[in-house]
Order: structure tokens, then sequence, then C-alpha cells
């Protein structure tokens, strides 16, 4: 079992990111900030599930100006002029929603089938976490994508691939990497889903993995194949 004081703390960072979560949402759907993207009115809850009040506040900042109704309560035209640099955070965000959403599916899923590889359930999470963060990867990219571009279902779909499938492959590479030292070096075989701090490890995981996702984004924006958001 971890340590006490490891699993005060990760009950402590999970309520403090779902509250954050729940905030957000409520702003949005209660309030009736919505998002002129509508996929952002997911991404910014579910990036709030690991970043806490970090994603408030860059829901506050970045999030808000993109509700039509937080202009109009403010008599402003357009949104304020943002930093660069915003739009490869706000892009980031928007692949580690598709990541964090197919993680904790897949997570689930292997730790109730009780998989293992070789002995280990590292191997079926890779395995499942990568195809799932794939596959909602690509859903959020198309409904960001293909509205904006008014593309057909296949023509959208090709697109969201082009824009998500290095930018998310970055991101797990920095969340597998951090799973394994977890795993096989700092607590071999004692954490698992229904203990709070590997979900809390997990979260510094997907920190971990929006870092390494952040130059490929960078370079994606630069070549026009993926919209600074």
């Amino acid at each position: 079992m971890p340590p006490t004081w490891l699993t005060d703390l990760s009950w402590a960072a999970l309520a403090l990111a779902g509250a954050s979560a729940v905030w957000i949402a409520r702003d949005q759907w209660v309030r009736g900030h919505r998002q002129q993207m509508r996929i952002m009115e997911v991404v910014w809850p579910v990036t709030a599930l690991y970043y806490g009040p970090v994603a408030v506040w860059g829901y506050r900042r970045f999030g808000w100006p993109k509700s039509p109704q937080w202009r109009a309560e403010r008599r402003l035209e357009h949104a304020p002029e943002r930093p660069r640099w915003s739009g490869v955070a706000t892009g980031v965000s928007h692949c580690g929603a598709g990541c964090t959403r197919g993680d904790l599916c897949a997570e689930w899923a292997v730790f109730g089938f009780g998989a293992t590889i070789i002995g280990l359930s590292l191997l079926p999470e890779y395995i499942g976490d990568y195809i799932l963060a794939l596959a909602f990867g690509i859903a959020f990219q198309y409904f960001a994508i293909a509205p904006m571009r008014g593309l057909g279902l296949r023509a959208g779909l090709l697109e969201a691939a082009k824009a998500d499938v290095l930018s998310l492959t970055s991101f797990e590479v920095g969340l597998f990497g951090w799973m394994a030292l977890v795993q096989l070096v700092l607590f071999p075989h004692h954490l698992r889903p229904d203990h709070a701090a590997f979900w809390f490890l997990m979260q510094v995981g997907m920190i971990v993995g929006y870092f390494t996702a952040w130059p490929t984004n960078v370079w994606l924006i630069r070549r026009g194949i993926k919209e600074a958001m």
C-alpha cells in the first residue's frame, strides 16, 4: 500500500481537481458562458481533472473571452487580444482531453478484466490507453476542425487524424514514461486504479504528457496542420 501521506495528498488533489471541473462546467452550462467552439465545453472541465485550479485560471483567462455571453456582459465586440503561446496551450489541452478520457476508460477496463502481458498490467494499459486516447482524440479534433473548415465526415476525420496523431502520441510518450517509472520503480506492484494514489500519480503523468506534447503542437501549428485554438 502507498504511504498514508501520499494517500491523503492524493485525495486532496483529486477533490480539488473535481471541484475545479465542476466549477467550470457550472460556469458554462448554468451561468451561460457557453464556448463558441462547443467541443471546448468538454475540453475545459476534462483538463481540470488533472490540472485542477490551473485549468480554472486558464479557462477564466482564455475560455471566457471565447464566450459570446461573457463578451456581451462586458459590451465587447471582439475577444481581447491574447498572447501567442495561449493558442498552443489551448491546443495541447484539447489533445490532452482526448487522452485523459481514453486513459480513464482504458485503465478501469484493464483493471476490471485483470489483463496482463508477461505478468504486468502496464503493457495492456499502454495498448488500451493509446487506442482509446486515439479514438477520443480524433473525435475531439473532428468536432473542432470540421465545423471550422466546413468539412464532411470523411475529410473531417482525415484532417483530424493529421492534426491529432502526432500530438496525441507525444502526450502519451510523456505519460507512459511516467507510468513506467511509477509502476516499475517507485511503487512496483502496489498501485491500482482502486487507490487514490494511482489517480493522483496519473494526474502528474498527464501534466508530464502536456509538456512533452507542447513542442509537437508548436510544430503542427507552424506547418498549418493544426489550428491555433
